[in-house]
This record gives C-alpha cells, sequence and structure tokens, in this order.
C-alpha cells in the first residue's frame, strides 16, 4: 500500500429504478442485501479511503439511504439521471483529492484488483489525471474500478455535455485524450477475461449467478478473489452457463455510433428470441 496525504472517496452510485432488475442492489443474498455484500468487499481495500453511497432524491431511493444507514455507511443524494453531476457533487461534499467511481452493479469485485489499479495510479502519480482497469477492459466484467483527481472530474463536470457522458460520468475522459493524461492498468496474468465472464448485475440470471457464488465461497472465505471466482466455476460449469448468455453484453452497445474510442469488439449486442432458443436448446 501506497501512503498518501490526499482524501480518497470511493463513490458507490446505487438506485432502486431499473428497467431491467428494479431494487436489484437490496435484493438478499446471505440474509444481506447485495448492497452490503458489496460494501463489505470495498471495506477489505488495504488504503486508506472513505466510502459512500450516492443516490437519487427520488422518493423511491429512500430506501437506499434506509439501507446505507444499516450499512454504517455515509449517502449523498443527487441527481437521477445525471452521475456525473452526482459524482461531482459529493466529491466537493467530501472535498475529496482522489475520486474513485465503482458501480454497485459489481457486488463480486475484488479488492486485490482495486488495490492494484491504486498502487499503479500512485505508482505513477502525477502523471494521469485518470486511471481505469476498463479502458479498455482485461478483467471479467463486473470489477470496474476508475480513479480521477477531483481537477479530472471538475473539467468533465465543467466540459461534458452529451446525455451519455452525463450518464455513464467519464466518457468524455476516453473521448478527449488530448485534454488528458489516462492511464490504463491491464490485468498482470496477461488475460483478458472481460467479454467471457460476467461478474455484474443486470438481469435476473444476473443475481441467480451471484447469489450462488456468494453461497459457494462466502462463508468459507469472504474476501473470495476474481481467480477464486474463476476456479469456481471452472470446477462447476453448470453455475457459468446460469448468465452466460449476457458475457459482453454492456452499455457501450447503445452508443457505438457517438463513442470513437470504443468498437464493436469491446461489446455484445443482447441475444434476440432466436439466439435464446438456441441457447437453450
Amino acid at each position: 500500500m501506497w501512503r498518501t496525504e490526499k482524501k480518497i472517496l470511493i463513490l458507490v452510485q446505487a438506485r432502486v429504478s431499473s428497467s431491467r432488475l428494479p431494487g436489484k442492489v437490496l435484493l438478499p443474498i446471505l440474509d444481506k442485501s447485495l448492497l452490503h455484500l458489496m460494501i463489505e468487499r470495498l471495506q477489505m481495500v488495504n488504503y486508506n479511503v472513505e466510502i459512500a453511497i450516492i443516490t437519487s432524491t427520488q422518493t423511491e431511493d429512500d430506501a437506499i439511504e434506509i439501507e446505507s444507514s444499516k450499512i454504517g455507511i455515509y449517502c449523498f443524494r443527487g441527481s437521477l439521471l445525471n452521475l456525473l453531476d452526482r459524482h461531482y457533487q459529493a466529491a466537493c461534499f467530501f472535498e475529496a483529492d482522489l475520486v474513485v467511481k465503482i458501480p454497485s452493479d459489481c457486488p463480486l469485485i475484488d479488492p486485490k484488483i482495486i488495490e492494484k489499479v491504486f498502487d499503479y495510479y500512485f505508482t505513477n502519480e502525477g502523471q494521469f489525471d485518470y486511471v481505469s482497469n476498463l479502458h479498455p477492459a482485461s478483467y471479467p466484467d463486473g470489477n470496474d474500478v476508475e480513479i480521477m483527481t477531483i481537477e479530472c472530474l471538475r473539467k468533465v463536470w465543467l466540459e461534458a455535455s452529451k446525455p451519455f457522458e452525463l450518464e455513464h460520468t467519464t466518457p468524455y475522459i476516453w473521448e478527449n485524450p488530448n485534454l488528458f493524461s489516462i492511464g490504463n492498468y491491464f490485468w498482470e496474468a496477461g488475460l483478458n477475461l472481460s467479454m467471457l465472464f460476467r461478474f455484474t448485475i443486470d438481469y435476473q440470471e444476473d443475481y441467480e449467478f451471484i447469489k450462488r457464488v456468494f453461497e459457494e465461497l462466502y462463508q468459507e472465505n469472504n474476501s473470495f478473489s476474481c481467480e477464486d471466482i474463476i476456479n469456481l466455476l471452472n470446477t462447476k460449469p453448470d453455475i457459468l452457463q446460469i448468465n452466460q448468455k449476457y458475457a459482453g453484453v454492456n452499455w457501450y452497445r447503445n452508443h457505438l455510433n457517438e463513442l470513437t474510442t470504443i468498437s464493436i469488439t469491446d461489446t455484445k449486442l443482447m441475444p434476440t428470441e432466436s439466439d435464446l432458443a438456441k441457447y437453450y436448446q
């Protein structure tokens, strides 16, 4: 762990509304909410960080604030659809020097992977405005870590204007490498499993997959790693199949005509009814 005087703030965006799986972050697993289990994993990170959950001001998201209180994590509330503004306002509220964006749909995120991205940033401290492990990605989907300086986030907040830039917070950075110094941490194993495994949650099948993983691994070792999950899937391929049809499907697919630093090889389209019929044959 690198020692730093800078205030590191991990922001976990969460809300109840979801067109695909409403209330997904509050779904129960092993008598805890999915959000609670994710916060547990973030608290295992061996860095001096502050963690906050950021949700919207909508009445339905009172449930997120209530759950945050139960977990013992501060809940900041802001814009429903402008996630860039929500992140920036929360960063200002906490007077953060470094802002770390980790969405709540990554409940299986490996604390050690977060540490490795931190290590990469601090090894090269002063060289980068923004460092992530997802542009391009190499780890299984659901291990997303994005670190940015408050100055970087402020510049994005002032200049970004396209709807997808406001919704997803950081694409303005990727799309403007002339304006920002950008670093990316690649999996040291030399692997790229980002399109082959899916550890994130958007669909009912994702929930069933994540639930099985926790049931298999959590009781024996609550800090189980990405490698532990992969070993489990190799041993019990039936678990892998639960949500495999969605592997590689991400939000990029909806903006390929707008994103210049993302290609069709970085995403997959939603499976059609015909595809699903073949899948289940």
